[in-house]
């Protein structure tokens, strides 16, 4: 995706989150790509500290990146984890968007090797067992100053599950890269991380 386009996705999902926030809608006009299928994520974040305040997304291709992009960011307005947005909270925070490529089963036939196999930074990561699932995003660990094994403890607790759930037998890990566009500070530059 190249930065325009990634200043565009950018620009959207904060009109989305701000007209949510007022109980409006935002009808926007979208650059022509953003009709293709894909998988995005919507992270809004406190400025300067960073502290997350929403992230909501789409890790499947099902609907288009424009779609995928309104839904995750009206969706990060009302992440569970956190009291709703405000409007006024808007001006404060910084808004970060993944557009992701589509999650493949990670092979491996022992935890040393799936280790071996996850570079922090460039992978992002879903664990499925017992029915229960978790994603974290590929900068998460990066920000975190993980290693491989740390990510996928963080995963698994994400998920609900073990620490050491990923090692089990049964689990299934996927992997999948992001394309990271994000304002330097509230309504400032967008760049690619």
């Amino acid at each position: 995706m190249e930065l325009k386009d990634g200043i565009s996705a950018v620009m959207a999902a904060r009109s989305y989150a701000e007209a949510e926030t007022k109980g409006e809608r935002a009808h926007l006009r979208l650059p022509e790509g953003f009709s293709d299928k894909k998988g995005v994520f919507v992270t809004v974040s406190r400025y300067p500290s960073g502290d997350l305040r929403g992230c909501i997304g789409y890790p499947e291709p099902v609907l288009s990146l424009g779609d995928a992009l309104m839904m995750s960011a009206i969706a990060a307005c009302h992440d569970p984890r956190f009291e709703d947005l405000t409007f006024p909270e808007t001006n404060e925070c910084t808004f970060e968007v993944t557009v992701l490529t589509v999650p493949k089963p990670v092979e491996y036939s022992s935890a040393g090797e799936l280790l071996s196999k996850i570079v922090i930074g460039r992978d992002g990561l879903i664990i499925t067992r017992g029915g229960r699932r978790g994603l974290l995003l590929p900068q998460v660990p990066a920000e975190f100053g993980w290693d491989a094994k740390e990510f996928l403890m963080h995963l698994s607790l994400k998920a609900g599950l073990d620490q050491d759930a990923w090692a089990a037998p049964d689990a299934s890990i996927e992997a999948f890269r992001g394309e990271i566009f994000s304002e330097t500070s509230p309504r400032g530059e967008v760049i690619r991380k």
